[in-house]
């Protein structure tokens, strides 16, 4: 257990950076979809929503990464019931939000469905062909 100081170091880190990277993501589709759908209000607030976008990322994956060392403070618990339950939610979180915004953007649930192609049919040749007068 002489460890434990530097051992909550790496976790509190790797989930600092994990939070970063999922949430960040997630939050660049958001983005993407928002370019997409809403153009003239996008263009007009882009800054602000990068902006925001930003700072609920850094503060989500920082206080993920925070909680997560404080809930390792007690060698003799571990894991700690904090520590599972931050872990649960950060891993949750990019799900939930990818959810909801497919829901507002009308795309259905988490996983794409293609639609099928409905592609007119041209007029045959063989029939063309096979009239010859």
């Amino acid at each position: 257990m002489a460890n434990l100081t530097a051992f909550r170091l790496v976790i509190a880190g790797c989930a600092l950076i994990s939070g970063l990277v999922l949430n960040g993501l997630t939050a660049w589709w958001l983005l993407r979809l928002a370019s997409r759908n809403a153009s003239p209000l996008y263009r007009e607030y882009r800054l602000w929503a990068i902006g925001i976008a930003v700072l609920i990322v850094i503060l989500t994956a920082s206080g993920g990464g925070y909680l997560t060392y404080l809930g390792m403070r007690d060698p003799a618990h571990l894991p700690d019931s904090l520590s599972m339950i931050v872990a649960s939610f950060m891993l949750l979180l990019p799900f939930a939000v990818t959810v909801a915004g497919r829901r507002m953007a009308g795309m259905g649930g988490i996983i794409p469905v293609d639609e099928p192609a409905y592609k007119e049919k041209s007029p045959s040749r063989r029939g063309a062909l096979g009239r010859r007068t």
